[in-house]
């Protein structure tokens, strides 16, 4: 099916873009970094999995014979740009929702000057677990928060014996204050946190790096948890695993890190039984309802891409959209959407539930963990 790529990167671009587009398409405005190296790889697959199910969605006769068109724009990981280009959005008139935001400091700049709220637009399902963050008004998230990632992570650690552990944690956006949660859950769960590394982005990445895999090794930890995204990971893991006395050290990461990536960056062998945290139902059986209909019309609208956790994100982002614009009548605008998403009540997305409400607005709250088995595939 044809798709709608519009790459705005000079101011009021992405107006002109969306004005070509047929004069009666229902947009939805989404800005993630599709050409970023540390994003790439997610970014795409979530693009993926949102225009596999409207191009479900438009095969059928779209929404009330209109189509659904995702406006996809590149902010270059500056969340500056990502407040342009929302901007952006907003003045169009015709792009009825945002939906499947990606980057941490452009959500938490959106989040905290209130965008979605003053605009009266609707924020459905942006990548993120901070819960700070997608709390705010007009945000309607699906993915489980860090904190119940940091939650699972301490318990597997717990439960599987470990004596002696430390955490990594970058120093900005959700890094501080899981760090603090793993300090309290520690203590709570008898794990044995020997120390607690930063990760500083003030310094260059080659010295901090360096120096954090220094702090683990003089501990010889049996595990490390990692509370670190981005383009550090990639380096971090590789200097642990590089280390003859931490190649055993079990390592525990979250759900931001894509699996496919990791095994590229430090290789099959040395990448297996790394722990990932996952917020997304796991694509790869169907014992949902959900992931059924997912790999179906994957393999349909999309057969040469891989199964992932990024694209069945976007596929739900793509089916909780549709739904709010179903329900916003024949006519749908950004208040009619709102108030479709605020009235929404629990939603089945097929045997997985978000629920929202005036009161709350909860996603699907739960985490799997999975580990990095032979040929880098993720096992439950």
């Amino acid at each position: 099916m044809a798709r709608t790529f519009f790459a705005c990167s000079v101011a009021g671009l992405c107006i002109a873009l969306a004005g070509a587009a047929a004069a009666q398409d229902i947009l939805i405005g989404q800005v993630s970094s599709r050409t970023s190296p540390t994003l790439a790889a997610n970014s795409n697959a979530l693009y993926t999995g949102i225009n596999v199910y409207f191009d479900y969605v438009n095969q059928g006769g779209g929404i009330g014979g209109r189509k659904v068109v995702l406006v996809n724009t590149d902010d270059e990981l500056k969340p500056a740009k990502m407040v342009e280009l929302t901007g952006q959005f907003i003045a169009d008139k015709k792009v009825l929702a945002l939906a499947g935001y990606q980057n941490t400091g452009g959500i938490n700049e959106i989040s905290k000057q209130d965008i979605p709220a003053k605009a009266g637009i609707a924020m459905i399902a942006p990548f993120q677990g901070d819960r700070a963050i997608v709390g705010k008004t007009n945000f309607f998230p699906f993915r489980s928060g860090y904190p119940d990632e940091v939650t699972a992570l301490v318990k597997e650690a717990q439960f599987t014996g470990k004596k002696k552990i430390v955490v990594v944690y970058q120093n900005t956006s959700f890094g501080p204050p899981m760090m603090k949660l793993v300090q309290e859950q520690s203590k709570q769960m008898g794990l044995n946190v020997v120390d607690y590394v930063m990760i500083d982005p003030s310094k260059p990445d080659q010295v901090v790096i360096r120096d954090a895999v220094a702090s683990i090794d003089k501990h010889a930890p049996d595990g490390v948890i990692v509370l670190v995204g981005g383009r550090w990971v990639w380096e971090l893991v590789k200097q642990i695993k590089s280390k003859s006395e931490l190649d055993g050290t079990q390592l525990y990461l979250l759900s931001i890190v894509p699996p496919q990536d990791l095994v590229k960056a430090v290789g099959e062998q040395k990448a297996r039984g790394i722990v990932i945290s996952q917020v997304v139902p796991y694509p790869f059986s169907a014992t949902l309802p959900l992931v059924g209909e997912y790999q179906k019309m994957m393999k349909q609208y999309a057969p040469d891409e891989p199964l992932s956790f990024a694209s069945l994100e976007g596929f739900v982002v793509g089916k909780i959209t549709v739904e709010a614009l179903k329900r916003a009548g024949p006519k749908p605008t950004r208040e009619k959407v709102l108030k479709a998403l605020l009235s929404m009540g629990e939603l089945n997305l097929g045997g997985v539930y978000v629920n929202y409400s005036t009161q709350a607005r909860k996603g699907w709250g739960t985490v799997d963990l999975t580990v990095i088995g032979p040929g880098g595939k993720l096992l439950r």
